[in-house]
């Protein structure tokens, strides 16, 4: 394995949060978020998950609703969902959710697909509110998703634009253990995964419910890999690096 391909999967697995991740905060004068956002800094500069044993390693699985697919042509998240895992134990205690204001109207095929209403929305809190309450819930943990590019686009961009601040964590795709198993597996919708690993499907366009079977997901494909000798994420890149 090459020196780039390493440095290029660390950046992609675990990034690290810049050093003017508070810059925007601290205009602003809150002593307390500054405060946070320097020792989240600290942190990821000291996580070190490519040795970390599979289960030990802390996890947040994540899924956003949003209102369309494209945050640079202004969609906006309008809900969030999170769950925390150790391993392939999810803690099913240790959520987050939240709905959000998107300050622009819902389109009426999103509202049918999430059951989430404008009027809801007008009473949710704002988003840079909610981005910091979840900043807050998935400290260093590494990120997981389903469609991981879905949501880290938007992450990226309304960190960047409410918070004037990188979103440096990267996300890791699901697709990144299926591949183990499944080399040359399309990206299946997340209620198809599901139905493969025997993982019912409830509650789908619900961020939380998508979150918990995002989770189960990565649980199962986690024991299977822990059932293959594989002990940390730098043997499964080691691995998949040589089917490149």
């Amino acid at each position: 394995m090459g020196m780039n391909d390493m440095v290029r999967f660390i950046r992609e697995m675990t990034g690290k949060l810049g050093s003017d991740i508070y810059g925007g905060i601290q205009t602003q004068s809150n002593p307390q978020q500054i405060s946070f956002l320097r020792q989240l800094q600290k942190e990821m500069k000291q996580t070190n998950i490519l040795d970390c044993p599979l289960e030990k390693l802390n996890i947040v699985v994540f899924d956003l609703e949003t209102t369309g697919f494209n945050p640079d042509k202004g969609d906006k998240i309008i809900s969030i969902g999170a769950v925390k895992m150790v391993g392939s134990i999810i803690n099913e205690e240790e959520t987050f959710y939240s709905l959000v204001n998107p300050e622009i109207p819902l389109p009426e095929y999103i509202s049918r697909l999430t059951n989430i209403t404008e009027e809801q929305l007008a009473g949710a809190p704002s988003a840079s509110e909610v981005l910091l309450d979840f900043y807050k819930f998935i400290g260093s943990s590494v990120l997981v998703a389903h469609h991981a590019r879905h949501e880290q686009a938007f992450m990226k961009k309304l960190s960047s634009s409410l918070l004037r601040m990188n979103f440096d964590h990267r996300v890791i795709d699901t697709s990144f253990l299926i591949r183990l198993f499944q080399p040359a597996a399309p990206t299946l919708q997340l209620e198809e995964i599901c139905n493969e690993c025997g993982v019912e499907v409830s509650g789908r366009h619900h961020a939380l419910s998508d979150s918990m079977m995002t989770a189960k997901v990565w649980s199962f494909y986690i024991e299977k890999a822990h059932e293959h000798g594989y002990t940390n994420l730098r043997e499964i890149y080691e691995f998949l690096s040589r089917l490149r």
